[in-house]
Order: C-alpha cells, then structure tokens, then sequence
C-alpha cells in the first residue's frame, strides 16, 4: 500500500514537473536544424517561418544548417538531441522517403520523433541551364532520351526532394542518365546556373527567382494545376507525365518524448507565423502558400507521415535504388 503510494506520488510530481517545465517554455532560443545546405528551398522556407514563430515565442530560433546523407545526418542529430523543446526539426518529404531508400538509419522515423505541424507544400519545377538545347518540354525530354549517356541532371543527394523528383523522371521517360548528387540544392542550384550541370526539378522556393530572372530555362511544373506564378509553363501530366506529378510538403518535429504542452505551444507559434499576411505574400512570392491552421497541428503532420511513408516504399522498392 506504501508502495502504491509513493508510486502515485512520484508519478505526480512528474506530471507537476512537466506542466511547470511547459509554462515556462521557452527560456531560452530555440536551434531549428535544417539537414540541408544553406540557400536551398528547405533552408527558405526555415528561416521565414522561423523568424515569425520567434516573434511570438518571444524567443529566437536559429537555423542550424547539418547536410549530408539526403538529410538523414540533420534528421539523426535532432532524435538524439534533449528532448526539451530547444532542438527542432524542419524537413520535408524526404523524412518519409528515407525510410525505405536507406537500409540502415540511425532513428526510426515513426518512433524518434514528436510532431508539430506541417508548414507548406511546394511544387516543383523542371528546370535547365539557360542555354539548353531543347525549345520546349517534348523536345526537352526526346533530347535527354537520346542523349542519356552524357546529359546531366543535378540532385542534393539520395532522399532529396530533387532526387525524388528525378527517379520519377527516369521512370516516366524510361530513360536511365547521369545523375549528379550535391550536399543540398543550393550549390546545384550555383552548378546549373555555371552550366556545370544540364537540368535539374527543383521546387519553386530555390526556382522561381531564376526562372522569373531568365537565368535558367522552365519546361514544365509537377503539380495536376497549372501554377498561378507561372501560368505559361505546363504541367508534366499534360505532357502525357501524369506520374511524374509531386509535391514537396514540410513539417516540423521535435525529439521524442519532448512534452506534449511544449510541442502544443509550438503548433500554436507555427499557427501564429502560417496566418501572418507577409508569410502569405513571401510564400507566394515562391510559388507556393502557408499551410491552413487544421494542418499545422501534431496530428496532421504525423498523419501525413505514415501516409507518405507507405506511398513511396513501393516506388522505392521498384526503382531498386537504396544508399547504406
């Protein structure tokens, strides 16, 4: 019976001790690691929505950029971080891909993590050096079919966005050519305008600001809908590449066993910077659009996840390409 007790009560304090730890939460900045590189489509989307959650967290998030692996190296430093709110995750799609493209991961995607809320989705854009041969998007793709031993498409490593983007080119056009992996889509992005690279789909957050300066050429977009910032560039299905459509989603999480009221607090902040009208109009800006309030919440991005997970292991699995 004592014993009961004192286990009742040491249970108590626990949860005492969490509901105080959560209401004073934060007391200090807050590290936001990005797993890719500095400059890229990830890294955009990080700091806007990170300087606005700052605001009203009333404390600083920092970007720590930690790239390598397709962003299996930044993803294995937040599980193993303290899970106490002050160390956080902003990855995209490649959280669900990487668990079947790598054999060996240090986390277990479904089970290191806490969720906080899906941030945005973004299209993607095929893109090409600007003096690439073909004039448009037929001719783009009858080009790199014939010319599949010496054409290059760039990539920011296995799991990327634009890794995944690629597999799924090379599957619709059945067409196998040199790939070309970056530790992130920033430097790609310096090779392709250097004309080091060919082409490369990359999304309209790290495109759009080329495309509209004319410093590489826009074939097609990835999306079912023609997109409102470039109204003049097709769609890949109606090109007759219906499979070829994606998009590349975001979300934030936190190490597991992180408080629930702190990753509640957080959803809130994230909800708080989505609804601010300059996100509205930078995103925009980008190509893409804040994440509604129902989505930026634990439940929808862990929902997300699974779902995503389960989508693309069979594309994976199909297109044999695995990294160790």
């Amino acid at each position: 019976m004592a014993i009961r007790s004192l286990s009742g009560a040491f249970c108590a304090a626990i949860v005492l001790s969490s509901a105080a730890f959560a209401q004073g939460y934060p007391e200090r900045q807050i590290t936001m690691v990005v797993p890719f590189a500095a400059g890229g489509p990830t890294d955009t989307v990080a700091r806007l929505v990170g300087e606005k959650m700052s605001t009203d967290l009333g404390r600083q998030i920092i970007i720590e950029n930690v790239g390598g692996a397709g962003g299996t190296l930044g993803a294995a430093r937040v599980a193993q971080a303290d899970p106490d709110g002050y160390t956080l995750l902003l990855h995209h799609i490649g959280m669900a891909t990487s668990a079947s493209l790598y054999r060996s991961l240090p986390y277990d995607t479904l089970e290191a993590f806490e969720y906080v809320g899906l941030v945005t989705e973004v299209p993607m854009v095929m893109v090409a050096r600007r003096d690439f041969e073909p004039a448009d998007f037929p001719a783009f793709i009858a080009y790199v079919k014939e010319n599949a031993g010496t054409v290059s498409m760039a990539n920011a490593g296995i799991g990327a966005a634009s890794h995944l983007c690629g597999m799924l080119f090379q599957s619709a056009i059945e067409t196998q050519f040199v790939t070309v992996p970056y530790r992130g889509t920033g430097p790609a992005m310096t090779d392709l305008l250097g004309g080091q690279v060919d082409f490369m789909c990359d999304q309209t957050t790290n495109t759009s600001q080329q495309i509209r300066g004319g410093t590489v050429k826009a074939y097609a977009v990835t999306t079912p809908e023609r997109l409102e910032l470039f109204p003049d560039l097709p769609t890949v299905a109606e090109e007759g590449l219906p499979q070829m459509e994606v998009s590349i989603w975001h979300g934030i999480y936190a190490p597991k066993g992180t408080p629930e009221e702190v990753t509640e607090r957080l959803s809130s902040a994230l909800q708080v910077a989505l609804a601010d009208p300059g996100v509205a109009r930078s995103m925009a800006d980008l190509g893409t659009a804040p994440s509604p309030a129902e989505d930026a919440t634990p439940a929808a991005l862990k929902n997300q996840l699974e779902t995503e997970i389960a989508r693309w292991q069979p594309v994976i699995e199909s297109a044999g390409v695995y990294a160790d």
